[in-house]
């Protein structure tokens, strides 16, 4: 089943595989969907990550290859839209950020909107059997396809 909205949102820091996995899932099963992307200022409670501009310009890269519509804004807190957008339908989120969508059906609820669908994507494994994760990729761990760098 095709939803009309789905909301997805992240860093999306050091863009990589586990980044493309949700984003893709997210495409899979909506014919509009909204990427919220970390400002600045909201990013970078989680250290040092990429500006903002730089890390919407490597989604953007990626979104090309897309046919269904979507739209890409700048999160200034953790729920952005979806805690008052009637029109989105479901979230895509990691297992990480789980917590966060089921709170945001909690906040839904309390206003009387209709929860969200939720989809969990399973974390991307590097070469060693670790996620892939941003930290570990600006880390010089690994590369942003997993591949172990020391």
């Amino acid at each position: 089943m095709k939803f009309d909205k789905v909301a997805v949102g992240g860093t999306f820091d050091r863009f990589h595989k586990g980044h493309e996995k949700l984003i893709t899932k997210a495409f899979s099963i909506g014919n509009n969907v909204l990427i919220g992307v970390t400002s600045d200022e909201f990013g970078g409670e989680k250290g040092l990550i990429d500006p903002c501009s730089m890390r919407m310009s490597g989604l953007e890269q990626f979104l090309k290859k897309f046919k269904s519509q979507y739209t890409v804004a700048k999160l200034e807190e953790p729920y952005g839209p979806t805690i008052y957008d009637h029109s989105i339908d479901a979230i895509v989120v990691s297992r990480e950020t789980k917590p966060t969508a089921d709170k945001i059906n909690e906040i839904r609820v309390e206003k009387g909107m209709k929860p969200l669908e939720i989809f969990i994507i399973d974390w991307v494994l590097a070469d060693d059997g670790k996620p892939i994760s941003s930290t570990r990729i600006r880390k010089g761990e690994i590369d942003r396809d997993g591949k172990v760098l020391k």
